[in-house]
C-alpha cells in the first residue's frame, strides 16, 4: 500500500512505530468497498490496525522461509470485528452497560460515567449520593458542573470523563502531552540472546508464551491476536473478577486462570510465570505492579529477553498519566463524542460505532509485540512498548473527518460467518470469519473462549 487515503497514513504511522521496514508495505493490500458511519474513519484505521499487525506476523514468518508472504484485509469484516465477532446461537449476551453507566446532562455540559465495575460504581454513586438508580443519578448529575463532577469522582476512584471539543482537549494539559507522545514508546534492553524458538512455517507464534495480565478490551484483543498464530496466551485474573460483556468476545484461543497477587505464594507463582514467558501483555495502572514489586527494573531482572508490552489509558506523561479510562470516558474526554454530536446533527454526546480506540490499540500492542519478537531473534535483545488509548484516539483524529456521504458497508450475509460452531463457556456461537488472509498462515484458533478460571494459572508448553 503506498497510497494516500486514510488507510494509508494509518498504516505507514502504525507501521514505523512498530519499527517495520517501509518496502515491507507493499505486501499489504485492502479489499472491499464501504465504511462504518462515523464522524471519523473507523474502518480504514481498523484496516490498518489489523493489517499493520498481520504484517508483522507475515515478517515473522518470513525469518524462516526467506519468502514475505502476502496480506489481504478485507475492510468490510476489519470492521466487524470492530464492533463483536460473534454471533451466539441460542443464547444472548447480557448486556453492555450496567444500571447506570451512560452520558449524563450536567449544569453546563455532559459526562459519562463508567460504572460497570461494582467498586467504581459505588465511588460515583457516593459522590452524587444517590442510590443505584438512573432516574436519581440523572437528577444529581443535572446539579453539578462538568468538569467539577469529573474531578470529584475521579479523587473517590471513580471513572468518569466530561465532555469536551477536539480543540478543547488539545489545549488541555493532558491533550497537550498526549500530542507530543509517540503512538508507542519503544525501548530496548541487554537480553538472553538470540531464543531457540521453532519457527513454524505455518503456525509462526507456535512456542510462544504469552502471559496476559490485561481486563476488558484493549489488552484482551492484542492477546487474542497473538492467539490466533499460535501462541500460546494464559490469562490471569484474581479471584472474584468478571466480565460476562467482554469475555466472550476476547478470551478466543486462550487458558484463563486466576491468582490473587496479595497472597505471597500466587505472587511468587506469577514471577516463575514471568520468568517462562516470552510476551508480556498488561494493563494495570503504572504504580499497581510497582506496588506489587513488579517494576519495570524487576520484570527485566527476573526475564530479560522479556518482550513487555503495557497499555495506559490517557498517556504516559502529564497530569493525568495513570488515570484510569476506558474507550467510551476516552471518546468524551478527546472530543470524538463531541465532534459525532455536531456532525450529525444530534443532541447528545455521538460516540464511534463500536469501541474502535480499545480495537485499534489492541492491533497496535500486537503488532509491537510480533515485531518485537522478530528483534529479539535478530538482535538477541528484549524491550519495552507502551500504548495508551488516548494516543490512539489522536491517530483517529488526525486522519480528518469521514464525509457523511460515504458510501456503507454492506449488510452481513450468512457466509460472512465461519462455518464452525464454537462452544464457549456460555454457550454455541459462530464467529465473523477472519478479516486476514496471509498466505500460507491461516487465522484460527486452538481453544474456544471459556470463562474466566476455567484453567490452572500454568504453561502447558514445554519450556523451549
Amino acid at each position: 500500500m503506498s497510497g494516500n487515503t486514510p488507510v494509508d497514513r494509518y498504516l505507514r504511522e502504525i507501521w514505523e512505530t512498530v519499527g517495520g521496514d517501509p518496502v515491507h508495505l507493499r505486501h499489504l493490500a485492502a479489499t472491499g468497498t464501504g465504511a462504518l458511519p462515523s464522524v471519523f474513519h473507523v474502518t480504514d484505521l481498523a484496516t490498518a490496525t489489523i493489517g499493520a499487525a498481520c504484517l508483522a506476523i507475515a515478517e515473522l514468518a518470513s525469518l524462516r522461509t526467506n519468502v514475505f508472504p502476502a496480506v489481504q484485509i478485507d475492510r468490510r469484516l476489519a470492521s466487524f470485528w470492530f464492533l463483536t465477532s460473534l454471533r451466539p446461537q441460542g443464547w444472548s449476551m447480557p448486556p453492555q452497560w450496567d444500571a447506570v453507566a451512560g452520558d449524563y446532562q450536567t449544569a453546563d455540559g455532559w459526562i459519562r460515567l463508567h460504572t460497570n465495575a461494582p467498586h467504581h460504581r459505588d465511588a460515583a454513586m457516593a459522590v452524587l449520593k444517590t442510590p443505584i438508580d438512573r432516574k436519581a443519578v440523572r437528577q444529581a448529575v443535572a446539579a453539578w458542573d462538568a468538569t467539577a463532577l469529573e474531578t470529584a469522582i475521579v479523587r473517590n476512584n471513580g471513572c468518569a470523563a466530561a465532555m469536551r471539543g477536539v480543540a478543547e482537549w488539545a489545549d488541555h494539559p493532558q491533550g497537550r502531552a498526549v500530542h507530543a507522545e509517540p503512538l508507542l514508546d519503544r525501548t530496548s534492553f541487554s537480553g538472553r540472546g538470540q531464543p531457540p524458538w521453532p519457527m513454524s512455517a505455518n503456525r509462526p507464534l507456535r512456542g510462544i508464551r504469552v502471559l496476559d495480565l490485561t481486563r476488558i478490551l484493549a489488552g484482551p484483543v492484542a492477546t487474542r491476536f497473538l492467539a490466533a498464530f499460535g501462541a500460546e496466551v494464559l490469562r490471569i485474573d484474581p479471584h472474584g473478577w468478571e466480565e460476562p460483556v467482554t469475555v466472550p468476545e476476547v478470551a478466543l484461543g486462550k487458558r484463563c486462570a486466576r491468582l490473587d497477587l496479595k497472597k505471597p505464594d500466587d505472587k511468587l507463582a506469577l514471577e516463575k510465570l514471568l520468568t517462562e514467558a516470552d510476551v508480556f501483555v498488561h494493563g494495570y495502572r503504572p504504580d499497581a505492579l510497582a506496588g506489587l514489586g513488579l517494576d519495570p527494573a524487576r520484570r527485566r531482572a527476573l526475564n530479560p529477553g522479556l518482550i513487555d508490552v503495557c497499555l495506559d489509558a490517557y498517556g504516559w506523561t502529564g497530569p493525568w498519566s495513570g488515570r484510569r479510562g476506558f474507550d467510551s470516558l476516552i471518546q468524551m474526554s478527546t472530543g470524538i463524542a463531541d465532534a459525532g454530536m455536531r456532525a450529525m446533527g444530534q443532541d447528545r454526546p455521538t460516540p464511534l460505532p463500536g469501541q474502535a480506540i480499545d480495537h485499534a490499540t489492541g492491533y497496535l500492542m500486537a503488532a509491537a509485540a510480533v515485531r518485537g519478537l522478530i528483534e529479539r531473534i535478530q538482535t538477541g535483545r528484549g524491550c519495552k512498548a507502551r500504548a495508551s488509548l488516548a494516543r490512539t484516539a489522536r491517530l483517529l483524529i488526525s486522519g480528518g473527518g469521514q464525509p457523511m456521504d460515504s458510501a456503507p458497508l454492506a449488510p452481513e450475509r450468512p457466509d460472512d460467518l465461519s462455518e464452525t460452531i464454537e462452544q464457549t463457556g456460555w454457550g454455541p456461537a459462530r464467529r465473523v470469519r477472519p478479516p486476514a488472509l496471509i498466505s500460507g498462515i491461516p487465522m484460527s484458533w486452538d481453544l474456544p473462549a471459556s470463562g474466566l478460571g476455567s484453567f490452572p494459572p500454568a504453561w502447558t508448553t514445554d519450556n523451549l
